[in-house]
């Protein structure tokens, strides 16, 4: 046994108390977030445009910063991207995310030399509030492995370009380079079903104590390794009692993953994006995860329910009420303003403050009114299946408005790892949950507007062969829960 836990238990003790200064003063800790943004953007050309230096308040702030999304702010990202100087931010920035858009094409997030630690930080104090809560830090004498994306970055004008996964590679801390897999040649490997093969190869004889990942990726590897060694991946990585992960929820997995895993073992949740690193689970016990007011980033709130009116009200960390579903909106060093990341939150508690995501804004159905959001028909599902034997791969639902007979339905695309014994009585469980979640929905079911939701079968690999199909497999991708539109569906490989 090495000295590393021991440490790390010091150190763990230290962020922690850290931690608590700025989580138990969070209006005061925003404000100086607030200030210093303003102060430090006052010369850019945003700032100028902006009138920064008349920004005083944040009431003078929402007169001179509307609301944007990327598209609002690309004017001024395709300046940085030609290689202008302090128009966002102070200087250039230190890198681009690069990430697929919707309309835009290719999006360029920039990343500062004052942005970038607190994306370091961020995953690494999430790990130590683990330790500090349960005093287990065995696992740092372990291997762990993070599934992302490559580390070849490209440049453009002088700023080094590539995903905010293979960015954050080259900040691994040495203390954890020679506990970290895979190695830097099977990372750099773009394609992701080669790539997982050959995570297979250099993990199945390590003793992995923490894996890293976006779920529905490391199922994939997963089930390759169980392949490869005939039992089930807690036999294979005996000490392995961690899983952290971002970008969807864990709960329409769980089951599958403890059938994979052969037991249960521990979770933590973070929420990082290209644009900012806001939260992440600080505690086994508490729901949600802790909200990151001291990382160079100030929140607003717009309710969803109002964000498509004219002038919403903006609310700060300090006016917020728990269990509304508010579209997250930020400013950050480095240099987006009153930016809309698209996803939208829910508090489960305000000492301090915790969020979780409760879906996007724009993935919704509400083709009938009922504005039901990711995470209804993600807890209606884990309903569904509390008490059963069933497992979920995967996942999405769209509306069907002109079905060829009876009344339109909402369409539940799932791909079952086992399936219900009776699909009648999961359908119906599955509908009664939705009912309870979303009071629009029930509405238009007991009005006969709607009949019961139908389940299509998704084939085998079904949704990774239709991400495989878009170009989108592996990395930070995912597949929306829900859409508005059949533009998904569609494509879908059905039983």
């Amino acid at each position: 046994m090495s000295l590393k836990p021991f440490f790390a238990k010091i150190f763990a003790k230290i962020i922690y108390r850290k931690t608590q200064v700025w989580a138990t003063n969070p209006i005061k800790t925003q404000r100086n977030v607030f200030e210093d943004l303003i102060r430090q953007a006052k010369k850019t050309q945003f700032g100028t445009d902006h009138h920064f230096d008349q920004i005083k308040t944040f009431e003078d702030f929402t007169k001179n910063v509307p609301i944007r999304d990327y598209e609002g702010l690309k004017p001024y990202v395709d300046k940085v991207v030609k290689g202008e100087e302090n128009v966002l931010w102070k200087g250039k920035p230190l890198y681009f995310a690069k990430t697929s858009g919707t309309t835009s094409g290719a999006k360029y997030i920039p990343l500062t030399k004052e942005s970038m630690p607190f994306h370091i930080e961020a995953a690494r104090n999430a790990i130590l509030h683990y330790i500090h809560e349960t005093r287990n830090a065995d696992f740092v004498d372990g291997k762990m492995i993070f599934l992302q994306g490559s580390p070849i970055l490209e440049e453009k004008n002088g700023v080094k370009l590539g995903r905010l996964s293979g960015i954050v590679a080259h900040f691994v801390p040495k203390y954890l380079q020679k506990n970290r897999l895979p190695s830097w040649e099977t990372n750099c490997i773009e394609d992701w079903e080669t790539k997982v093969n050959a995570i297979v190869e250099e993990t199945f004889d390590q003793n992995m104590t923490v894996i890293s990942g976006i779920p529905s990726w490391v199922q994939m590897y997963f089930e390759k390794l169980s392949q490869k060694e005939d039992k089930p991946v807690g036999e294979i990585f005996k000490n392995f009692n961690l899983f952290i992960y971002g970008g969807v929820n864990y709960e329409p997995y769980r089951a599958k993953f403890e059938n994979l895993i052969g037991r249960k073992v521990d979770s933590i949740e973070l929420f990082p994006a290209s644009e900012g690193f806001f939260a992440y689970q600080d505690s086994q016990k508490e729901k949600g995860m802790l909200l990151l007011l001291n990382s160079g980033i100030f929140y607003e709130f717009i309710k969803s329910d109002d964000f498509y009116t004219d002038n919403p009200r903006r609310f700060t960390i300090g006016e917020v009420e728990l269990d509304v579903n508010y579209v997250l909106i930020i400013s950050t060093n480095a240099g987006l303003w009153g930016y809309n990341i698209g996803d939208t939150v829910q508090f489960t508690c305000l000492k301090p403050y915790r969020v979780i995501v409760s879906g996007r804004i724009k993935h919704y159905i509400s083709a009938f009114g009922e504005h039901v959001i990711g995470k209804e028909v993600e807890s209606a599902l884990q309903e569904a299946i509390i008490g059963t034997n069933i497992r979920i791969n995967e996942f999405t639902v769209a509306p069907q408005i002109t079905p060829k007979e009876g009344l339109p339905f909402h369409e539940w695309f799932i791909e079952f790892e086992n399936e219900p014994a009776n699909f009648g009585a999961f359908a119906a469980a599955l509908d009664n949950a939705m009912r309870k979640q979303n009071i629009y929905y029930d509405d238009l079911i007991v009005g006969n507007v709607l009949r019961k939701v139908v389940i299509t079968k998704v084939i085998k690999n079904g949704f990774q062969d239709y991400m495989k199909s878009i170009g989108k497999l592996g990395g930070q991708n995912k597949i929306p829960r829900l859409s508005n539109d059949r533009k998904i569906v569609d494509f879908l490989p059905r039983e």
